[in-house]
């Protein structure tokens, strides 16, 4: 009815969250009604047994149909409930339907913005000059590393020659530079053995 007095038109979603409030509202009033017809249905049960055992059976006769009626209406409230309730569960659905279609759209123009901004010719003259400008300076990176090993490789073989010795010697138990030392024999075994030798 908005509209008829020049009131801003509502949009899906926000009639969609005032139904789904209409519809929780109804459902705590139906709960509240319930409750108070519970109360009602105990306080009959008690003037039913009262009064039986007063031998009234007339009133506990007449209270007894009001008891049916009580429980009768409280199954029925029972109903009105469960009834609203599909029908937030429904609105739920709905609301939910309605944010993925609104999702969908959005992907979907997404997707065609992209589309329309993609040229396949021109990606693949940029792919190719790509690879080829990397192939170009793969090769040049591989001369220059050529160069430094030949540069580096008389020392890095020495070194690498010492280290594989030291290893070995070390796993057998023999430091190296006890074995250096015992090799090359001092200046007075020297004298010695010549004098033996003589």
């Amino acid at each position: 009815m908005s509209f008829l007095f020049g009131g801003k038109k509502k949009t899906p979603q926000e009639l969609m969250r005032e139904y789904k409030r209409n519809v929780d509202k109804s459902v705590r009033e139906i709960e509240r009604e319930k409750t108070k017809l519970q109360t009602q249905e105990k306080k009959i049960i008690n003037d039913i047994r009262k009064a039986a055992k007063e031998g009234q059976m007339g009133p506990v006769r007449v209270m007894a149909k009001d008891l049916v009626r009580t429980r009768a209406q409280i199954t029925k409230f029972y109903q009105m409930k469960c009834q609203m309730q599909a029908v937030g569960l429904r609105l739920q659905t709905i609301k939910s339907t309605q944010a993925m279609t609104e999702a969908m759209k959005g992907a979907a123009k997404a997707m065609k913005g992209m589309n329309a901004k993609v040229n396949p010719i021109a990606m693949q003259r940029i792919l190719f000059e790509f690879e080829k400008q990397s192939e170009i300076m793969d090769s040049k990176q591989e001369m220059m590393d050529d160069a430094i090993d030949d540069a580096f490789e008389a020392d890095d073989e020495e070194a690498q020659v010492d280290e594989v010795i030291g290893q070995v010697l070390s796993e057998i138990g023999i430091d190296l530079g006890d074995q250096m030392h015992h090799a090359a024999p001092s200046s007075s075994e020297e004298s010695q053995e010549l004098r033996r030798r003589s």
